[in-house]
């Protein structure tokens, strides 16, 4: 057995510095290129939640067993071959190795098993930070397919703490901030990006789509700003008025009662909460119970200078369904009240 182990080691190929290095540009060009054939396609294939946990269970990281056929992929060969071991890999190797992982399931569109590989390769801790650098911008691109663009945009900025100049993670952070609606940021990255790398006609596009952005929204802005200063103005006018009027308020026990008291309990009158007109009378909300039968009328706009006896005069000039008696009329309450 001995033997044999020590000829697995002398077959074990060296690698030197350079060639680490070319064999790391060369996957990380390839994943350039297959990012830029896909970040333009909105993403459409994901995990049903009905096999979330079977899906789990294919990566290597998460299986349970073999696979019945013996087949097993070259992730999974790795694992076997104590690819991902810290006694057997420096930080470093570790790091490229957990972004190969990373890369090949970008590549298959796993998306999140992609961010789980590019996280276990940040974790190392690694001291290069070009190789720190791709992580987080891998990672970020890994979220950016997933739409979240929130967490995308922050790893985009961990990669250009790592490498200043990264026009990748520049133009993806330029693209979150668009997507989050925060348009000055986005205009922001995108001059950094044409003062770092020259003109590019999609972040001109992308810079003039959000300068439009920011107008409209700042446009928007300034409405609701004046909106709810009218109607702040509005609700302080009507609530000195109810208080001339020396109006008893119910406001559950508060000394001082607000717009909100005056907002109508009942379905019906919902829409209707007191008000002034143009002359500054109050034009109230107003229910007419009868007891007796629990029946109701809802009267939406009672005048205050209305007197009750015409607004009944109004209500009761037809009989209601439910008074089959006709007990309900002016006459039977003039004659009450007599």
């Amino acid at each position: 057995m001995s033997d044999v182990n020590q000829e697995e080691k002398s077959n074990k190929k060296n690698w030197t510095d350079e060639e680490r290095l070319d064999l790391a540009t060369k996957l990380d060009n390839e994943l350039d290129e297959y990012i830029n054939s896909f970040e333009k396609k909105p993403y459409s294939e994901g995990w049903p939640e009905d096999r979330w946990q079977e899906e789990m269970e294919k990566h290597p990281f998460f299986m349970k067993q073999f696979p019945e056929n013996g087949e097993v992929s070259p992730l999974m060969e790795g694992l076997q071959q104590l690819k991902y071991s810290e006694e057997e890999n420096s930080p470093e190797e570790l790091a490229i190795n957990y972004k190969e992982d990373g890369n090949f399931n970008f590549k298959y569109k796993k998306y999140r098993l992609a961010i789980l590989s590019y996280t276990e390769g940040i974790k190392t801790q690694c001291k290069d930070d070009n190789i720190r650098a791709q992580l987080y911008n891998n990672r970020a691109a890994a979220h950016f397919m997933l739409k979240n663009y929130r967490s995308s945009l922050n790893d985009s900025k961990q990669a250009m703490k790592f490498q200043q100049n990264y026009p990748k993670a520049l133009s993806r952070a330029a693209s979150c901030s668009y997507y989050i609606k925060n348009y000055d940021q986005c205009i922001e990255f995108c001059n950094k990006h044409i003062a770092e790398n020259g003109p590019s006609a999609e972040i001109s596009r992308l810079m003039t789509s959000a300068i439009s952005e920011q107008k409209q929204k700042n446009r928007m802005e300034r409405l609701k700003d004046k909106r709810e200063e009218k109607e702040k103005r509005e609700s302080e006018k009507l609530l000195e008025t109810i208080k001339s009027r020396n109006l008893i308020i119910d406001s559950n026990g508060q000394k001082n009662f607000e717009t909100k008291h005056l907002d109508p309990q009942i379905p019906q009158l919902a829409d209707h909460t007191v008000r002034l007109d143009a002359d500054g009378k109050l034009i109230w909300p107003v229910v007419i119970l009868y007891p007796e039968i629990f029946q109701s009328d809802f009267i939406q706009n009672f005048h205050e200078d209305t007197r009750f006896v015409d607004q009944l005069e109004e209500v009761l000039s037809e009989p209601p369904e439910w008074d089959t008696g006709r007990r309900y009329n002016l006459a039977s309450f003039r004659e009450e009240k007599l």
